[in-house]
C-alpha cells in the first residue's frame, strides 16, 4: 500500500486513538492501529477491545491495501515532522516507510490479519444532538465509581422512559457515596434497547466526550448484541457495554421534603472550598448547620485548626445539623451551570438533595457522613 497525506490530518487521526491503544501492551497487536488505504481515503482504526475507534480521512491512495504499526511510536514522528506533505508506504515484511521532506523512517508493523475485527453495528435512527449529549456526561462522570471489585458502578447507566407521552433519555451513575441523574427531552423515540437500559464504561464515555468536541452535527448511536456506538459521517467510536444490573436509582432518589433551602451556588461553591482546607485529609468532612435564612459551615482538624463560615441563604425549614465530604458536594456545584440551587435535607442523619433552582431533571444525591 501506498499514499500521501497531509501532515495535520492524519496527526488529527492518530491523536484521536492514543487513549484508546492497550497501554499493558499484553497483547502485541492492540499497540498497533489498523491503517487502511482505499479510495481517495485512509481508515484508521485502533481497539483494546472494550473500546473501538474506525476514523476517514482524505488522502491520495497510490496503491490500495492495509497494514498495522505502533499507534504511539507513529504519533511521535508524525507530531515532530515539518507541516509537509507526508509520504506513507508499506514494504515486504510487514515494514512501514514513512517520508517527509528531508526526513525517512522506516517501522517494523504487524499483520493486518492478525488485527481484530471492527464489529458492525445496525445504527436505526437513534439520533441525539451533540451538545445534549455532552452535557449528560458532564453531569453524570464525575461520580462513576473507579472500585473495579463493584464493576455494575463503573459506567454510567443509560435508559429510555416515556414520561407524560416524552420521550425521555436518563443518564445515572454513583459510586455508593454520591448519586447523580439527569434527564432529558428527546424529539426521537429509541429503539427498545435503550428502555431496557445498559451501562456504559467509563473509559469508553471519556472517549465519547474527547471525540465530541470534534463534532460539530446530531449523533447516531447504535446498539448491537452487547456493543454500543456513536457515529457521525467520518468516525465511529464503539465500546463494550459493562456486564451487571445497575441498582434501582429512583429508590435511592429521597423525596423533596420541606426542609428546601434555595442557595447561590458560587458562593457555597467558595466557602466550601475555603472551609475544607481546615477539614480532615482523609474524610474532607465538613459540617453544615441550616436554621432560618442562614448556613453556617464548620470544619476541624486537630492538627491544623478549624473554620467557620456563614451564609445568607432563603430557608425556612427545621434547624438541621449534618456531616458531608466537602469535595463531593464541590464536585457537584462545579457541573451546576444555573445561578441558585436547591438543597434539600430531611432531618440529621438522612441523605441530602441538590438540584439547580427550576430544573428538577437533574439531581445529585449525596450520603451524610459523622463527624
Amino acid at each position: 500500500m501506498q499514499f500521501t497525506i497531509r501532515r495535520d490530518i492524519f496527526l488529527d487521526g492518530l491523536t484521536k486513538v492514543q487513549g484508546i491503544i492497550e497501554k499493558k501492551h499484553t497483547i502485541p497487536i492492540l499497540a498497533n492501529i489498523l491503517i487502511e488505504s482505499k479510495n481517495d481515503e485512509i481508515i484508521i482504526t485502533a481497539t483494546d477491545l472494550e473500546v473501538g475507534l474506525k476514523s476517514r480521512y482524505k488522502a491520495k491512495v497510490i496503491e490500495e491495501g492495509k497494514i498495522t504499526v505502533s499507534a504511539k511510536k507513529m504519533y511521535e514522528i508524525i507530531k515532530e515532522l515539518p507541516d509537509k506533505e507526508i509520504n506513507f508506504n508499506s514494504k515486504s515484511n510487514f515494514w512501514v516507510e514513512v517520508k517527509c521532506h528531508k526526513s525517512l523512517f522506516n517501522l517494523v508493523g504487524l499483520s493486518p490479519e492478525e488485527f481484530p475485527k471492527f464489529p458492525d453495528i445496525k445504527l436505526g435512527n437513534n439520533s441525539i444532538v451533540k451538545s445534549c449529549l455532552n452535557e449528560m456526561i458532564e453531569k453524570t462522570l464525575f461520580s462513576v465509581s473507579n472500585d473495579e471489585t463493584k464493576f455494575n458502578l463503573t459506567g454510567i447507566y443509560i435508559k429510555s422512559d416515556k414520561i407524560d407521552d416524552i420521550n425521555k433519555l436518563i443518564f445515572v451513575s454513583t459510586d455508593g457515596h454520591r448519586l447523580s441523574m439527569i434527564q432529558r427531552n428527546l424529539d426521537n423515540e429509541l429503539d427498545e434497547r435503550y428502555a431496557e437500559g445498559f451501562i456504559l464504561p467509563k473509559k469508553g464515555i471519556i472517549e465519547i466526550k474527547k471525540l465530541l468536541e470534534t463534532m460539530d452535527e446530531n449523533i447516531i448511536m447504535g446498539i448491537s448484541d452487547n456493543n454500543f456506538s456513536i457515529s457521525n459521517k467520518k468516525t465511529t467510536l464503539i465500546m463494550r457495554m459493562v456486564d451487571g444490573d445497575f441498582p434501582d436509582y429512583k429508590r435511592v432518589i429521597p423525596d423533596k421534603g420541606k426542609n428546601s433551602a434555595s442557595i447561590d451556588k458560587n458562593l457555597f461553591l467558595h466557602a466550601l472550598k475555603r472551609i475544607s482546607i481546615l477539614s480532615s485529609e482523609k474524610s474532607r468532612g465538613v459540617k453544615i448547620n441550616l436554621k432560618r435564612d442562614s448556613l453556617i459551615l464548620t470544619s476541624s482538624n486537630p492538627d491544623l485548626g478549624d473554620a467557620k463560615e456563614e451564609l445568607d441563604i432563603i430557608y425556612d425549614g427545621d434547624d438541621i445539623s449534618i456531616g458531608f465530604n466537602a469535595k463531593y458536594i464541590i464536585e457537584i456545584l462545579q457541573v451546576i451551570k444555573k445561578e441558585n440551587i436547591i438543597f434539600n435535607l430531611k432531618d440529621n442523619i438522612s441523605p441530602g438533595r441538590i438540584n439547580p433552582e427550576e430544573d428538577e431533571d437533574h439531581i445529585s444525591v449525596i450520603m451524610p457522613m459523622r463527624l
